[in-house]
């Protein structure tokens, strides 16, 4: 039954996905912490300590068969997380009890498991990015030559084309691909550093022999499937490390809110709507509307990362010495939803990427509202062709122009700027010249050919790099 007397993560019941939810779960961080002790023990055997096979596969044997009951009993005794498993997992493997976390300080299952799922999760979330790219590219093409009104300041300007706005929005997020590929190539284990970063009880351990406590750190750091463990560490490896992982992720989050507002403002000229389904409910008290629901979820959930990176910078600002522990409360619930929230942002795009609408007669008649101001210059060269006055047709133009933009403000009367310049024969214009100049196709520039090449050129090879990804999908709970 389902529990409604206590707190649940919106995370966990209506955004995130399964993937991402086991990432940070208790049964990935255990597991993983009973790895490490397996791969430390291996690592210390294979070095010369006295650990014997026998050891080693009843610690193998019981790497995923986790007594959450003996742990938790313990932690109310010892108020010590870490000092609960090792005797559980000592409860379990009565003839390695003795080895468990053999010269290792807390630090060595916490921070290097933390990298892990930070590992795991950028790689989820960068499976998830490249999804969005390859559906916003393939709407990038399809409408590359749809001519659309552009704004400056949110006022209108030149016109572009549908598909090469989508390139703006492409392009930040082919950015945060390579942030995060970046991140993920250059995450660190911490290893074995010991309790203050100096390694001294691993060489305790091995009677000072310095190259074995070197090639210690090496063996662990290459069973658990890193190339490299930090060079140096106090207890902790630097925080610093969360900030750069948190800020790839605040900048995911700024691409979507940049795509999501676009869209919300798209939506209200009725130009681009996302998917809304067929018994969706725009609004309690108006029926007629249809709200940018997924656009705004997405909105909302982008503030909440881009805020979290502030957690990771106070943390990495405020670490004493080698070690403070007003870290370990922050960064549990700072670096897990920061992931969490990224990848329901990304549940979301993909959901709206994967059905956007365009209506491209409200997108033409908008732009033909507007045409007729931005096709002047060119009406006045064409008109001076045929014999007229620059300066005069100029000051006519003018005049003309502030007196019907004043009417459709006033009044809402309709642009006839056009009409007005026909009907005034010093333009020598006929009704054809105007039909040519005001060809929407004119004044869009290079817009259909650039997202060709950019697609071509910059979207392509990451495609191609990515292409045995599976693609996602975007699944929406509520």
């Amino acid at each position: 039954m389902e529990n409604t007397a206590s707190y649940i993560s919106p995370f966990s019941t209506r955004y995130a996905s399964r993937e991402m939810q086991y990432i940070f779960s208790d049964d990935f961080k255990f597991i993983h912490w009973r790895k490490l002790w397996l791969a430390l023990a291996e690592a210390e055997k294979e070095l010369g300590l006295q650990i014997t096979d026998e050891q080693i596969a009843e610690l193998r044997a019981n790497v995923e068969n986790i007594n959450y009951e003996v742990a938790k009993q313990r932690e109310k005794e010892t108020r010590h997380d870490v000092m609960s498993h090792v005797f559980a997992y000592g409860e379990q493997c009565p003839n390695a009890k003795g080895i468990i976390h053999l010269g290792a300080t807390s630090c060595f299952v916490g921070d290097n498991t933390d990298i892990i799922m930070q590992k795991e999760a950028s790689k989820l979330v960068l499976r998830k990015l490249v999804s969005v790219v390859k559906k916003l590219s393939h709407f990038a093409m399809q409408y590359k030559d749809l001519p659309t009104l552009a704004y400056t300041h949110l006022q209108v300007a030149q016109p572009t084309t549908v598909g090469k706005r989508a390139t703006l929005w492409i392009q930040d997020f082919v950015n945060d691909i390579h942030e995060l590929e970046y991140r993920i190539e250059n995450l660190k284990l911490r290893g074995c550093k010991g309790t203050t970063g100096t390694q001294a009880s691993f060489l305790e351990l091995f009677d000072g022999d310095e190259n074995k406590v070197y090639a210690l750190d090496e063996l662990l750091t290459q069973k658990m499937g890193f190339k490299e463990s930090v060079s140096v560490s106090g207890q902790t490896y630097s925080r610093k490390s969360d900030y750069y992982v948190l800020s790839a992720l605040s900048g995911i989050a700024q691409s979507a809110y940049k795509f999501s507002s676009d869209m919300r403002m798209l939506q209200a000229f009725r130009e681009i709507e996302e998917p809304f389904g067929k018994n969706q409910i725009g609004s309690s008290a108006m029926p007629y509307k249809r709200n940018p629901m997924r656009c705004e979820r997405i909105s909302a959930l982008a503030r909440f990362v881009m805020v979290d990176v502030l957690n990771a910078s106070f943390t990495a600002a405020s670490q004493w010495f080698e070690r403070t522990l007003d870290d370990s409360a922050n960064r549990r619930i700072s670096i897990s939803e920061g992931f969490l929230a990224i990848d329901s942002i990304l549940n979301i795009l993909l959901n709206v990427c994967d059905e956007i609408v365009v209506y491209e007669n409200v997108i033409l008649n908008r732009l033909q509202a507007e045409l007729p101001f931005m096709a002047t210059e060119n009406i006045l060269m064409n008109a001076v062709k045929k014999g007229g006055n620059r300066q005069a047709l100029h000051e006519k133009i003018r005049v003309y122009a502030q007196e019907t933009a004043y009417n459709i403000k006033m009044y809402g009367k309709k642009n006839d700027l056009v009409e007005k310049l026909l009907a005034d024969k010093e333009f020598c214009l006929a009704p054809e010249d105007v039909q040519t100049v005001l060809d929407p196709k004119k004044f869009v520039g290079l817009a259909e050919q650039q997202t060709s090449r950019f697609v071509k050129n910059i979207v392509e090879p990451i495609l191609e790099k990515y292409k045995d990804f599976s693609e996602e999908k975007g699944e929406l709970n509520v």
